[in-house]
């Protein structure tokens, strides 16, 4: 009986931990991340509520086949439980991929307008770097030979190129408020991967791929960035910030950083 009274005891207080939030996700920042924290509640509810009914089971089962002195009998089972809670997992499985495959591809598999913003965000040992086009909308040639972190050119950007006297290289992802953005993900060395919490977006940065992502964010303010993928020794120290600016001082801090060219 003290076995069997230990794990509920466990079970409730697991429950209980997961029901105070008390170490929870940060407030989201956008509808994505705002959807993504319903499905997955959702799904620790459902789950939760799955665990409680088999601690409480296997507690009763320890309990009332406790050892009593009685000659012990043997069963092979019921083929008819077997098959009902294959089909209800199945049930379960198949009900929660449905929803979060739809909320997944809204970010990865949706294109934006050809309009819309485009940002190209550079992860290397061991940090990140951005690069927004100029007035002429246009991003300048790159070439690996002109990469150079100490004279601020971790892009390569080659100078002979009209088209990128005018880009703008920042290590800080700035974006406006309530405006969809597509960033361009590429990684110089080994795999990286990006990750805002406040977004609830992970995306691999893999060498030689450009990776589209589409974010949005609708609350002003500082949040971390930080490469979820081991990337080498100093991977600790890779992090970013992205800063979402009112549209206005978004687009004036832009004007002032491509005057300065």
């Amino acid at each position: 009986m003290l076995f069997a009274g230990l794990i509920w005891l466990t079970a409730a207080v697991v429950a209980a931990s997961f029901a105070v939030k008390r170490w929870w996700f940060p407030p989201p920042i956008n509808t994505y991340a705002a959807n993504f924290d319903s499905y997955f509640s959702l799904n620790i509810v459902v789950a939760g509520a799955i665990f409680l009914l088999a601690q409480v089971a296997l507690g009763w089962f320890i309990w009332r086949f406790r050892n009593q002195g009685r000659r012990v009998r043997y069963t092979e089972g019921s083929n008819r439980l077997e098959v009902i809670w294959t089909v209800v997992t199945l049930a379960l499985f198949a009900g929660a991929s449905v929803p979060s495959a739809a909320l997944w591809s809204r970010v990865h598999l949706e294109l934006l307008s050809p309009t819309a913003m485009t940002v190209e965000l550079l992860g290397q040992q061991f940090a990140w770097n951005v690069r927004y086009p100029g007035p002429d909308g246009r991003y300048g040639k790159t070439n690996v030979r002109f990469v150079n972190d100490a004279a601020g050119n971790p892009f390569g950007i080659d100078d002979r190129d009209p088209a990128g006297k005018d880009d703008v290289v920042s290590s800080a992802l700035r974006i406006p408020a309530g405006k969809p953005v597509l960033l361009r993900l590429h990684s110089r060395d080994v795999i990286h991967s990006f990750f805002v919490r406040e977004l609830r977006l992970k995306q691999d940065l893999v060498p030689g791929m450009e990776i589209p992502l589409k974010i949005e964010a609708d609350k002003p303010g500082e949040y971390e960035i930080a490469c979820s993928e081991l990337c080498g020794l100093g991977h600790h120290q890779m992090r970013g910030v992205l800063i979402v600016m009112p549209p206005d001082q978004f687009d004036a801090w832009l004007r002032r950083q491509e005057a300065r060219k």
